[in-house]
């Protein structure tokens, strides 16, 4: 294998990650929803003609330049192919007709305002929510059929089905992408902020044993809130708000897993190993969240407090000012993870004797964190409960590596018991 098919097979699986989502997106501003697919067809295009042409005539000077080039020509071309079709060939056959520009602009500022557009396309409120993160992932972040599966440990005809049913209903949508208005972004950047939580979430927390598509996930979610960050429009605190939380979560990927894939817990992560430079980005943004006259408090606020609380290793007060934000934070939008979490820094607090009467209260006995919480709290003072809780947690998870970092904690408990 020569160095230029090296070198080749290396660039255009990054170049595709970079820049196919751009490109893609400048052209549905040109095609529109109801025909989303040439846009996609035409990048499609452009990539395979990359590979044909740069395994013979080598890697351009400039790739991206080139490819940006060669799918403005194919755009063009196929705008001259359909425009012959409508005068020539169609005659008096009455359907719709496709409004394009002849120019296409892929300047940095159409790029961006492009991507702004989809994101707000794509977080259709017709579409449930685990359609539209499926729908962002191959829309927005060019991710594969197959990907997405592994992602959500779901079959690909599964994803498939999902994505049709989604597309369809986005086909049907009447939103405007080539002009997005305040009125737009105000009746749906609700349903944007939770569909990119959302997204995070399943890389932070995935139950996938990919580290990649993991992180992918993550580093999909924070690209997209920049695009958000970066324009006037979308600029708000709430914004910042969870700009800040995926900094601050994000600061401590490479501390979450050891080099098998396996569980870390937070008290036993190598905190040399969090991003420093992640946690000050997140504390900028933290600032931007909480700046103005007005007072915020949204779920992302008090999240992204509790995230910079997290990555605060010395502070004796930390932990009940973590679960002060809980208390906050379940008054607004409880769910059963909050609550755990919240019990979690309830134990810190007040000992873990206190935290098992708070944890019991709660019932959550279908829920393996639940279970996984009461071995941690019974751990140094009921050996049989806590190996009996933990293999509940261990039997109602569908992830290898918490099964294995469970299974580490049952050993650790029964050469305490001999």
């Amino acid at each position: 294998m020569n160095d230029n098919v090296t070198s080749q097979q290396k660039l255009l699986p990054r170049l595709f990650r970079e820049e196919y989502t751009k490109m893609t997106a400048v052209l549905y501003r040109h095609f529109g929803l109801k025909h989303i697919e040439i846009a996609e067809d035409i990048v499609s295009e452009t990539f395979l003609k990359a590979t044909e042409t740069w395994s013979v005539q080598g890697i351009p000077k400039n790739p991206a330049a080139w490819l940006y080039i060669v799918a403005k020509n194919k755009a063009k071309d196929y705008l001259k192919r359909h425009t012959l079709f409508e005068t020539q060939v169609k005659g008096a056959i009455n359907t719709d007709e496709l409004q394009f520009e002849s120019d296409f602009d892929f300047t940095q500022q159409t790029i961006h305002d492009s991507q702004l557009a989809m994101i707000f396309a794509v977080c259709n409120p017709s579409n449930s929510i685990a359609s539209q993160i499926c729908l962002a992932l191959q829309i927005l972040c060019g991710f594969s059929v197959e990907a997405i599966a592994s992602a959500f440990l779901t079959k690909t005809e599964t994803i498939k089905k999902r994505l049709l049913r989604a597309r369809k209903n986005l086909r049907q949508d009447n939103f405007q992408i080539k002009f997005l208005s305040e009125e737009a972004i105000q009746s749906r950047l609700d349903v944007v902020l939770k569909t990119l939580y959302l997204l995070f979430n399943e890389g932070y927390f995935s139950t996938s044993n990919d580290h990649l598509i993991r992180q992918d996930l993550c580093s999909e979610a924070i690209r997209l809130m920049l695009v958000l960050i970066e324009s006037p429009s979308t600029n708000t605190p709430t914004v910042n708000a969870l700009m800040a939380l995926m900094c601050f979560q994000s600061s401590r990927l490479e501390a979450r897993a050891d080099n098998n894939g396996e569980t870390i817990l937070y008290e036993q992560q190598d905190k040399d190993r969090w991003s420093q430079e992640l946690i000050e980005k997140g504390n900028y943004y933290l600032i931007h969240a909480f700046s103005g006259a007005v007072h915020w408090q949204t779920k992302y606020h008090l999240e992204a407090a509790i995230a910079y609380w997290h990555t605060t290793p010395t502070n004796d007060d930390k932990w009940a000012h973590i679960l002060q934000l809980y208390n906050q934070l379940i008054l607004i939008e409880y769910s059963p993870i909050t609550a755990l979490n919240r019990t979690f820094a309830f134990a810190k607090v007040y000992g873990n004797e206190q935290a098992i009467k708070e944890a019991e209260k709660l019932q959550l006995n279908h829920i393996n964190h639940y279970h996984a919480l009461l071995g941690y709290l019974y751990a140094d003072t009921d050996l049989k409960k806590s190996i009996a809780h933990y293999s509940q947690a261990i039997s109602l998870t569908k992830s290898a590596s918490e099964k294995k970092t469970l299974g580490k904690e049952i050993e650790r408990l029964n050469k305490k018991q001999y």
